[in-house]
């Protein structure tokens, strides 16, 4: 039976827009055919390819990599599905580092490539689906044969995928994805209630209101824009998502600015961290490696140590001031603050010292009388820096 994802979508200024997405849940959560990938073998990690959903009524396979760390014989580990950026593919070193670390892992192609090319330029094969990215200009075709469906559902198969495997754990597995990615982590968190916990890096929704494919949308003129973000804007999904969330991103993204990200996490209805350290740049390699989202797995999947928690500001009389929850010391807190307004990937943002009371889990800090934006990060011992939700003065 095929379940009907109906979602409430907000993007558009003219008022609020009922998108609706048939996804076959049913069907996606079995366990996909596998077929033999043994030629495009790398050391350390296995080769498969999985059945996909079908493209304009032809088969699709889905390229991926998976692996496992070393363990006790008969034992299961946490596991996580990876998520690759713009440009890219699947990633074996991406798998190698999480299996470093103590998780088995799967890192699948999102385009119907296989791993090798330059950027943007990996060779596809026989049994590809839609090319990516974002497939602003398929919104002609059945909403089966656009390439955000495509990519969404080999998410899920990876998933489905990786539950199988006897060395994996099913009820401790996670996601994270990265750019485009994080984007494509962003609907999944809304689509695949089986996760535990996602980590979106820099990727959010609401882009058709901000984001560096302002013009694409342009071009598409307001009702494919409208249909387009009723079907494929995470922002149609977010509000699915009851599961604990991480966000990591930079305060100059140039593809998504804080004022999209924020629409986003405000949207889900799980618990949601934020760790917004500073201009952090955008690329697969920083994000793939962000120390952060580790630390997340381990609380989540591990029960390791957790991330602080801070809560939204309270503003009074020129200061700025949160309440935070942190099992161990926090060393240290700032403001972080820009003067500047118009495009957020331009903004200069500026940081001053903020103070800690850790007896009263408080952080304060006097607001700068030229602020424009604002927001506080506290750090823990392990460096971590977790950040409460901006403010924009009006």
């Amino acid at each position: 039976m095929k379940i009907l994802i109906t979602i409430i979508q907000y993007v558009l200024s003219a008022g609020l827009v009922c998108g609706a997405v048939e996804w076959d849940m049913e069907k996606l959560e079995k366990p996909p055919v596998t077929y033999n990938a043994d030629q495009f073998a790398k050391e350390g990690v296995t080769t498969v390819f999985f059945e996909g959903v079908p493209w304009k009524q032809n088969p699709t396979r889905v390229f991926a990599y998976y692996g496992f760390p070393e363990m006790k014989k008969g034992g299961k580990v946490p596991a996580m599905v990876l998520v690759h950026g713009g440009g890219g593919s699947a990633f074996p070193e991406w798998v190698r580092l999480w299996n470093s670390r103590g998780y088995a892992a799967i890192a699948m192609d999102t385009c119907g490539a296989i791993p090798g090319g330059p950027s943007n330029d990996h060779k596809r094969h026989e049994f590809s689906g839609p090319p990516g990215w974002g497939g602003f200009d398929q919104t002609d075709l059945a909403e089966h044969d656009q390439w955000t469906y495509h990519a969404v559902a080999a998410v899920v198969g990876a998933h489905s995928l990786l539950r199988t495997f006897p060395e994996v754990d099913p009820e401790r597995i996670g996601i994270t994805g990265v750019s485009w990615g994080g984007y494509l982590t962003s609907i999944t968190a809304g689509v695949d209630h089986r996760f535990k916990f996602a980590a979106p890096v820099y990727g959010c929704g609401f882009i058709t209101e901000n984001s560096c494919w302002l013009e694409e949308f342009k071009k598409m003129g307001p009702e494919k824009t409208k249909q387009w973000a009723a079907r494929w804007d995470p922002s149609s999904y977010l509000p699915q998502a009851d599961l604990p969330l991480l966000w990591t991103t930079g305060t100059n993204d140039f593809a998504y600015p804080l004022d999209s990200l924020q629409k986003s996490y405000l949207a889900v209805k799980g618990m949601v961290h934020l760790s917004i350290p500073g201009d952090m740049p955008h690329g697969q390699e920083e994000g793939a490696s962000a120390e952060v989202i580790h630390a997340f797995a381990d609380q989540v999947l591990k029960k390791g140590i957790p991330l602080p928690v801070i809560s939204p500001q309270q503003v009074a009389g020129g200061t700025t001031s949160s309440k935070f929850k942190s099992d161990t010391p926090i060393e240290k807190a700032e403001l972080l603050y820009t003067s500047d307004t118009g495009n957020w990937k331009e903004r200069k943002w500026n940081s001053k010292e903020a103070g800690v009371d850790n007896e009263a889990s408080k952080v304060s800090a006097e607001i700068p009388p030229e602020a424009k934006v604002f927001y506080l990060n506290i750090h823990d011992r392990r460096g971590f820096a977790m950040s409460s939700r901006h403010i924009e003065v009006k």
